[in-house]
């Protein structure tokens, strides 16, 4: 017998788990029919795929059995199963680093952690809720020897030769005073319908079923061991819409997605004719909280046939549509189809091509409700946005369904709801991009386009800066980031012209104090209320970009602006006038860097700010 103690991590986990999860702790029996139903499928997939296994019996099944005097209850597979090096990697370790972070996204909610459980792969350790101990015997599929693992979640476990007649696993629980409510028939065959219906393997539950015989003092106890079967087991993704309820849909999902709530939406398609392919996709009401962790999990698994082939595939759908679970089950592909072949087969592309007009004819569906649809975009929508810089084809369809904030209308608006609004001799649709709508809304950018009633949509998500400047047009008209000097030019009048003209002393002094730091300065046509501003060229990332590429590790060349000034301003008027060179330099300085700051870039040299900012505050005081 060997002892080991947990990894550090898995103790933190255990220690949430038990004292954070007691309101939802039924869900550990969805987990482990859940494992038990994976080490099936993957034993299925071997005895047809590969000479080693093929000749080994297989009889895909799945137990359960308890004993509420012992306070015991069982949960058997005929699977895969493990052997020594299986159990210390799987139950004593977190190998993933994404699971690690399920410690740190716990949230103290137990309704919403309870789903954390099943995304970031840990469900096992849920058992320890309602066990003071549990026992794992277990013999991997082609190997003779058996091997058992013991735990009390405590610390450490223990690993030991077994007995076991078959390959597969059993997971015994000794219940404690929280779980002895689980050795009842009744709450096991309820949760399964509720989580587990329609695993696509038996499930049998053993229990001792009692009747009487006779009457009075000749009345007798009969007791007599049952095994019934309690799920439908069936692929419910081949079944026809017809056959089914949506309470069917909505306990499938539950099981594959392991979630309490109910799905948002789901696609249901059957296939016939040169392809033929079942598809069933899901969208949850709530992203996960690893949504955006580099290793998360795709949600959709490929059948074959109705054999399952992998749930680790990463084309199978888009990744900008991540956040969908599902089935695909295709006729049409090989068994032995390899995840290399996977990415460059014909028949799965077909099937990703139509699946993805699906899921987005789906969501145009769903914006028709204006409630449901900001429900939705507030969890995925930035997901969407990915979507216009990684699906060309699809790009046409996500124009339709992105939102942005806008100076024309409260809330979230469509594109379509903008080009509606523009102006007859409107040209183009203009944005700007910042880290803070709050702060957006006041930019001095946005000065001109409000005085001329013209409607800016406000992008503060990082995502935009990234996505915009790649889809180019909507409908024939083009975007126009108004951070970028040339978006005000096409606006300009003949009064700004003359003006433009008049500041060209005053342009020019100003351009001698800033040297290098700036790019130009120029007179704006942008400015009513504001002195200046800062703008980057046309081609030059803007500065909410080059934080996220510093962001990101990837710092290029220093990017210098440009100074918009207003030439009609006071201030510029009596800088015109000024004859001390120090007094001018200063304010030319504090004008720059206001702008700076408003734009959310850093000051270089925040001491002599001050100083320049307390000489100005001495002199009108």
């Amino acid at each position: 017998m060997t002892t080991r103690k947990f990894e550090t991590e898995v103790n933190q986990l255990l220690h949430l788990i038990i004292h954070s999860l007691y309101s939802h702790k039924e869900i550990f029996i969805r987990e482990l029919v859940s494992n038990a139903s994976d080490a099936l499928d993957k034993l299925k997939y071997l005895t047809l795929t590969d000479e080693a296994f093929k000749s080994l019996p297989f009889d895909p099944r799945i137990d359960i059995s308890f004993d509420k005097d012992k306070k015991t209850l069982s949960i058997a597979d005929t699977g895969i199963g493990m052997n020594e090096a299986d159990l210390m990697e799987q139950l004593g370790t977190i190998a993933k680093s994404g699971t690690r972070n399920f410690v740190a996204q716990m949230t103290g909610d137990a309704k919403k952690d309870s789903n954390l459980i099943g995304q970031f792969g840990v469900g096992f350790y849920s058992c320890f809720m309602v066990a003071d101990r549990v026992d794992v015997v277990t013999r991997r599929a082609g190997e003779d020897t058996a091997w058992q693992w013991s735990s009390d979640g405590k610390g450490e476990y223990e690993i030991s030769g077994a007995q076991r007649d078959t390959a597969g696993t059993t997971v015994t629980l000794h219940l404690n005073d929280n779980g002895i409510e689980y050795a009842n028939r009744w709450q096991i065959e309820s949760i399964i319908k509720k989580y587990s219906n329609h695993i696509p393997f038996p499930i049998h539950l053993h229990f001792e079923d009692v009747r009487y015989e006779g009457k009075d003092k000749d009345r007798k106890e009969i007791k007599e061991q049952k095994v019934e079967k309690i799920n439908e087991a069936s692929a419910l993704w081949k079944c026809s819409k017809q056959e089914l309820k949506d309470e069917d849909y909505k306990e499938f999902y539950k099981s594959i997605g392991h979630d309490t709530e109910d799905p948002l939406l789901w696609v249901h398609t059957k296939a016939e004719g040169t392809m033929e392919y079942a598809t069933l996709f899901y969208v949850p009401k709530k992203a996960p909280l690893n949504l955006y962790y580099s290793d998360f999990k795709p949600g959709v698994k490929l059948y074959v046939k109705r054999v399952f082939i992998t749930d680790d595939d990463h084309d199978l759908l888009p990744r900008y549509l991540r956040f969908v679970r599902g089935v695909i089950d295709s006729e049409d592909l090989p068994l032995n189809v390899s995840r290399e072949i996977l990415q460059q087969n014909r028949v799965l592309a077909k099937i990703k091509s139509s699946s993805v007009k699906k899921l987005l004819d789906e969501f145009k569906s769903l914006a028709a409700d204006a409630e449901k649809y900001a429900a939705f975009y507030k969890e995925f929508g930035r997901l969407l946005k990915e979507g216009l810089y990684q699906d060309y084809e699809n790009r046409e369809d996500l124009l339709e369904l992105v939102r942005f904030k806008s100076t024309g209308a409260e809330g979230f608006a469509s594109l379509a709801n903008y080009k509606d609004r523009m102006q007859a001799d409107q040209k183009a649709i203009y944005y700007v991009t910042g880290e803070k709508e709050e702060t957006l809304r006041e930019s001095p950018l946005l000065e001109m386009y409000r005085k001329k009633n013209i409607e800016v949509l406000i992008m503060d998500d990082p995502v935009d800066e990234l996505v915009m400047p790649s889809v180019g047009r909507y409908k024939d008209i083009e975007f126009k980031s108004i951070n970028r000097s040339d978006a005000a030019e096409e606006l300009k009048t003949e009064q700004d012209k003359q003006e433009e003209k008049k500041a060209e002393p005053v342009i020019k002094r100003m351009k001698d104090v800033l040297g290098n730091e700036v790019k130009e300065v120029k007179a704006s046509a942008r400015l009513s209320d504001s002195p200046c501003c800062i703008v980057v060229d046309e081609k030059d990332p803007t500065v909410q970009m080059q934080s996220l590429l510093k962001a990101m590790g990837q710092e290029g060349p220093e990017i210098k602006p440009i100074l918009e000034i207003n030439p009609t301003h006071e201030i510029i008027k009596k800088l015109e006038s000024v004859q001390d060179d120090r007094l001018f330099e200063d304010a030319t300085r504090l004008l720059y860097e206001q702008a700076l700051l408003i734009e959310g870039a850093p000051v270089k040299k925040p001491v002599d700010f001050v100083r320049r900012l307390n000489s100005m505050l001495g002199r009108a005081l």
